[in-house]
């Protein structure tokens, strides 16, 4: 499989977690996602060895600072060979365009995404910090500002791939967390756990997802790989 549409979210305390689940995966069926927990506690080198073993790593450090700052951190993530990294919308667009100038244009740049509203936040939440557009209405919102400010994509629930996708055009990458496979097979029972907005695998592409980002259902599988094999069944059938 040449484009993995599964993205593994390492969502560990250290780098020998993540480093044995990595050799028990492999590349043709999916990318990693290095999030701040990870990074934090493995750094730079860990992103590096994942490279080096094949996969394609999204680094989900969802920048947020003022312009320059956030050009500069991107500048550097491109540095570690990632496939992909994230901003936040929300930084606005002298932001958002100052981190896209930062990768340059080369075909193999990172790909740039932005983070719309986070898939942990429902309406009440949205109105306790002051935004009192629904959800579906703030996201589409941010993403008509990414996509103005020339990034590639944005992460977002699969709940609202199918208007974005309606609205931002085949080639806007959509990237959707909050992902349950259907048929839960090789993997324990999980609760939707702080994840609001979620969906099954298959209806996420079919929905307009690009990329669906997968954590629990297969780093907390008795058998990662079969656990992965068995999502990939479910999206290719």
């Amino acid at each position: 499989m040449s484009d993995p549409r599964v993205i593994v979210a390492m969502d560990f305390p250290d780098a020998d977690a993540a480093l044995s689940l990595a050799r028990r995966l492999t590349p043709d069926l999916c990318r990693l996602k290095v999030g701040k927990e990870l990074f934090t506690a493995a750094g730079p080198a860990l992103v590096e060895r994942l490279t080096r073993s094949g996969f394609a790593v999204f680094l989900d450090l969802k920048f947020h600072d003022i312009p320059n700052t956030v050009a500069q951190a991107c500048k550097c993530a491109a540095g570690l060979g990632v496939w992909m990294l994230d901003v936040h919308a929300l930084g606005g667009r002298s932001m958002l365009a100052a981190a896209r100038e930062a990768l340059g244009s080369a075909i193999d740049r990172p790909r740039l995404i932005a983070v719309t509203i986070l898939t942990s936040l429902g309406a009440d939440e949205l109105r306790e910090v002051g935004i009192e557009d629904a959800p579906s209405r703030a996201v589409s919102r941010l993403a008509a500002l990414t996509q103005l400010s020339g990034l590639d994509g944005v992460v977002c629930s699969a709940l609202e791939a199918a208007s974005l996708r309606s609205q931002c055009g085949p080639g806007f990458l959509l990237v959707t967390p909050g992902i349950r496979p259907a048929s839960g097979a090789g993997a324990r029972h999980e609760p939707v756990d702080d994840q609001k907005r979620v969906a099954a695998p298959r209806a996420a592409l079919e929905a307009g997802a690009s990329y669906l980002v997968i954590g629990r259902p297969i780093t907390r599988a008795t058998d990662p790989l079969a656990a992965l094999r068995s999502i990939h069944r479910e999206i290719t059938a």
